[in-house]
């Protein structure tokens, strides 16, 4: 196949989740085109079946915002004529579906060309958008004018149809790991350098924004701690990382954690913790459990969004009702009350990712494309 990807370049999960699938649908002979503002960061273009494609937008006086949407329609338009796309997957709604359809319109009613679109729905795309009203027509329109729409959670599905006027199937595929890369075996590096052997670690990863809790992740931290002595690692980056350096230094626990900034090996961190934090206010998935999971790092969360359907309560950690700072401070206790109890939790974890693993996830995708172009035919 001949596959265009558009996605955000970013951390993010979505750019995660769409240079990943790239990857791995070009590795199978697929030759794969990204559509994006920046090179995604999880891709080197070193193969002979990935290709970049860089939207650049022109500064106008005239206007105060650039046009980016109107740029990445022109260039998904000129990518899809000169590279022979069959299909384009666009990750995001905002405003990458939008961008397109609006292409997809072009191209047929000024080329002939039939270009079907996939739109993948990753979270804050419908959960933040979904909350102002004004891009809402837009949005439905845009959903119920792809071909398909998947979302990466029944959580996330469930909120589309409630926020959104779509009249047509959603398609749950949850996002996947490979657990060749994450795993516990041959990743870890020097534990030592963050805790003595009767400390325990606690980590936390993400993009360092109010909607993750943060200040969640230092409470329970500061409680753990006072019964059992850990340290803390905080890996990533972002605006509220001023705010918790502050607050780390108020708790005097500033030397008892460790801000690693955005890390590209996060694997190799994650397999030294002991408990991973998610106390998130809300996760259509959380990719960055399910990296822990797979890494046999049982997870402590919120029971909101696709958490539950991640991270499975007395399994693979434990959730928790939103800001119940006590209670996850207890089920961190809990896991690491013993070394038994922390390696059956361990295990658990690691037999939990599995269910997502590449080779359960990515043929969900590819038999969507050949659905698609069956019925685009």
């Amino acid at each position: 196949m001949n596959i265009g990807i558009v996605c955000y370049p970013t951390y993010g999960g979505s750019g995660v989740v769409a240079s990943e699938l790239g990857k791995i649908l070009a590795y199978k002979g697929n030759k794969v085109h990204f559509i994006s503002y920046e090179q995604p960061v999880r891709l080197d273009f070193f193969s002979e079946n990935l290709f970049y494609h860089e939207v650049t937008v022109s500064n106008y006086p005239l206007f105060q915002y650039p046009p980016y949407e109107l740029a990445l329609t022109a260039k998904i338009v000129e990518v899809v004529k000169n590279s022979n796309l069959q299909i384009l997957h666009v990750h995001y709604a905002i405003p990458h579906a939008a961008a397109a359809i609006m292409a997809k319109k072009i191209l047929k009613d000024i080329d002939g060309i039939k270009i079907p679109v996939i739109t993948t729905l990753h979270g804050t795309d419908i959960t933040l958008v979904g909350n102002n009203a004004n891009y809402g027509e837009v949005i439905s329109y845009s959903l119920n004018q792809s071909n398909a729409v998947t979302s990466v959670s029944e959580s996330l599905k469930n909120d589309t149809y409630k926020l959104f006027s779509v009249n047509k199937n959603i398609h749950v595929i949850p996002n996947f790991i490979n657990t060749e890369k994450y795993n516990r075996n041959g990743n870890l590096c020097s534990r030592k350098f963050f805790a003595n052997e009767d400390e325990f670690i606690l980590m936390h990863t993400s993009n360092f924004r109010k909607v993750k809790r943060i200040d969640d992740v230092i409470e329970i931290f500061t409680k753990v701690n006072s019964v059992k002595p850990s340290k803390l690692i905080l890996a990533g980056d972002g605006p509220e990382r001023s705010h918790i350096e502050q607050l780390c230094a108020k708790n005097k626990i500033n030397d008892r954690v460790f801000f690693l900034g955005k890390q590209d090996n996060i694997e190799k961190i994650l397999s030294i913790s002991d408990v991973f934090l998610m106390p998130s206010e809300t996760e259509s998935f959380g990719l960055a459990a399910l990296e822990a999971m797979a890494c046999g790092v049982p997870v402590v969360s919120t029971d909101t969004g696709g958490q539950t359907e991640v991270n499975i309560h007395g399994f693979s950690g434990f959730t928790a009702k939103l800001g119940d700072v006590n209670a996850m401070s207890n089920y961190v206790l809990k896991i690491i009350e013993s070394d038994e109890t922390l390696n059956k939790f361990r295990q658990n974890a690691q037999y939990q990712a599995l269910k997502f693993e590449t080779v359960n996830i990515i043929p969900l995708y590819e038999n969507l494309y050949n659905a698609i172009l069956s019925e685009n035919n």
